[in-house]
């Protein structure tokens, strides 16, 4: 019976420790039906390892803020010592205490074989102007920390997305090399059916089978470029490289979010919105604070401290509980005001004051590389958008070309370089179109991000 238990117990181990993992990989795997990009996000926002250390950095920031308070409450410790002596102390005394005439002094033994005491201090501050400087400082280096967080966020969700869009490029690039091959079958086999009619000539065959095999390169550079982009987005989400990752969001246009129409209108939704913008602003506000501290320096410090005393002595022949511990107690108040410290104080002054400066300095500029950001993001956007409409309506006439060709072809009316070129048009318009669509969604992700949103971008499910 103890054995049958302790088989249950190892076998419910086994299970609770494994079970999380099999349920995190059935997550991923999605069990067939893949991941989309919003479970690709929330993935990545469990899992990111950078935004787990932007999180411990947060509450960092917590314990930063405790540490600060402690200056302005009470300081209570306490000391014990013990002292064994092992030659006794001397001091020497005129005779005269002696009856002597006080021209010879005798040794007198003046300590115990055994001493401790024991010791309770207070010491409360009442007025210190800098260290509430400092208080209000970490308040502020709190809300900085919080804006630190966002921004990661802002930054591993675009991160992930950006990944996502790439591995489904990557596979549809793949798609279309391998519809390419499949056409170019075809066309061999309806030459090599020609060259048996005798309709067409045994150049016609061999070009055939070369268009087919110069392929194979780009078809394995394709499927390395997959497996790298699935690998990168892995990474992006924080998720073991061993998983297995099936995409099921295809690479097209969904119902987009409202976006600014104007440079001008964009540029206030970042201002209001950028966390990094938040962040310097309120790094600003600390060196202000920072330079109401050092000058708090000049101020008087004014606090107030007791303390509690007990001491005992007794030589070695003595019963320890016999001995006596008298209690001594005083309290006291005490203010402390710099006179001269060596320009030190002035100085801080001044450090805080370049600081701030420098802080103000980084702000003007990054807003100005904002201004210029979402200048060139909304360029790419309406020109991505341009490219979408143009090579929507290409991609319809490039398939109808091929298709006459072809027929053309297969009549013996049409040449094999017409051939050729239209299906290196109908390849060229697909790919076009597929880059443009990229290009519109990554430049929706940096738009977002510039503006300081982070909404999860909803991709058409499916398998892709």
């Amino acid at each position: 019976m103890n054995r049958s238990r302790l088989i249950l117990f190892f076998v419910l181990s086994f299970f609770a420790l494994t079970l999380p993992s099999l349920l995190f990989a059935a997550s991923v795997s999605g069990n067939n039906t893949g991941i989309t990009l919003d479970d690709a996000v929330r993935i990545g926002l469990e899992k990111s390892r950078v935004l787990e250390i932007a999180r411990l950095d947060r509450e960092m920031a917590g314990q930063k803020i405790r540490e600060t308070w402690s200056t302005v409450l009470p300081q209570i410790s306490t000391d014990i010592s013990y002292t064994r002596s092992l030659k006794p102390t001397v001091l020497f005394f005129p005779d005269i205490f002696q009856g002597g005439s006080g021209t010879s002094f005798k040794p007198l033994s003046i300590s115990a074989d055994n001493a401790a005491t024991t010791t309770l201090g207070l010491n409360q501050s009442i007025f210190n102007a800098s260290a509430f400087a400092g208080i209000r400082a970490a308040g502020l280096i709190r809300k900085i920390s919080e804006a630190a967080y966002r921004n990661t966020e802002t930054s591993v969700v675009a991160d992930i997305k950006m990944a996502y869009f790439d591995a489904l490029i990557s596979k549809d690039q793949l798609k279309l090399i391998e519809q390419s091959i499949a056409r170019w079958e075809e066309s061999r086999k309806d030459t090599q059916a020609m060259f048996r009619q005798g309709v067409a000539a045994d150049i016609d065959t061999l070009k055939a089978f070369l268009s087919v095999e110069n392929l194979r390169p780009e078809l394995l550079q394709a499927e390395n470029r997959v497996g790298i982009a699935i690998t990168r987005l892995k990474n992006s989400m924080g998720i073991s490289p061993d998983s297995t990752l099936i995409l099921a969001g295809k690479l097209e246009l969904s119902s987009s979010a409202s976006y600014p129409s104007d440079i001008a209108a964009a540029y206030r939704e970042a201002l209001d919105r950028r966390p990094d913008i938040r962040q310097l602003d309120l790094q600003e506000q600390v060196e202000g604070e920072k330079i109401s501290a050092a000058r708090a320096e000049n101020f008087p410090v004014l606090s107030v401290f007791g303390r509690l005393e007990s001491q005992t002595a007794f030589n070695d022949a003595a019963q320890l509980s016999h001995s006596r511990w008298p209690v001594s107690s005083s309290i006291g108040i005490q203010l402390s005001l710099p006179i001269f410290t060596g320009f030190r104080i002035s100085s801080k002054v001044e450090q805080a004051k370049i600081e701030q400066i420098q802080t103000r300095t980084r702000l003007e500029d990054l807003k100005a590389n904002i201004r210029a950001e979402i200048e060139v993001i909304l360029a790419s956007f309406r020109e991505s958008q341009k490219r979408i409409m143009v090579q929507s309506k290409t991609i319809s006439v490039a398939e109808r070309s091929y298709k006459i060709s072809q027929l053309r072809f297969r009549e013996g009316i049409g040449s094999r370089l017409e051939l050729t070129d239209t299906e290196l048009q109908l390849n060229k318009a697909k790919t076009n179109y597929l880059q443009a669509v990229y290009d519109y969604l990554v430049a929706t992700v940096r738009l977002e991000k510039a503006l300081g949103r982070a909404p999860l971008m909803s991709v058409a499910d499916g398998k892709g």
